[in-house]
């Protein structure tokens, strides 16, 4: 199984939790503090929903491909390199409320991609709860960096 990731940074969190629930007819997959994802059936999509700056214009927050395994994540690691793409792999980190492995890459625009599988859930005891100062979800975009500093207490 894979599928697209779709990362938007958002102003008004609750009212892009409403707006996406009743677009894609389903409601969050996870829902914590800063943070929302949606694991859409039809069409295969992961949308994810970071909290960003109020008043500020919806934004895209990076891409990315979910795969089934570390195994997937590896053979996509390779198959980038040898397709002359500079590569930043990271293993067992936390981002997103979830513990993953993942490939960054970037785009000719400057768009980050990642090519990512979730190995297991981060934070549970935070599931359905919306109070912003709880985020781990930092809305100055040092959530899920595709730089090598690493960010700390990444969602």
């Amino acid at each position: 199984m894979s599928r697209v990731q779709l990362a938007l940074r958002v102003a008004d969190l609750d009212a892009a939790v409403d707006f996406y629930s009743r677009l894609f007819g389903t409601v969050p997959a996870k829902r914590r503090p800063g943070y929302a994802n949606f694991a859409v059936a039809e069409p295969p999509l992961k949308l994810v929903l970071l909290e960003g700056g109020a008043g500020q214009p919806t934004r895209l927050d990076h891409l990315g491909v979910e795969v089934a395994s570390t195994e997937e994540v590896a053979a996509a690691t390779g198959r980038l390199a040898d397709a002359g793409l500079a590569t930043r792999p990271e293993e067992g980190t936390t981002c997103c409320y979830a513990v993953q492995d993942k490939v960054w890459v970037t785009g000719p625009g400057g768009e980050p991609w990642e090519v990512y599988t979730v190995k297991a859930d981060a934070r549970p005891d935070l599931e359905g709860r919306t109070e912003p100062e709880l985020a781990e979800v930092a809305g100055d975009g040092s959530c899920c960096r595709t730089d090598a500093q690493p960010a700390a207490a990444c969602c």
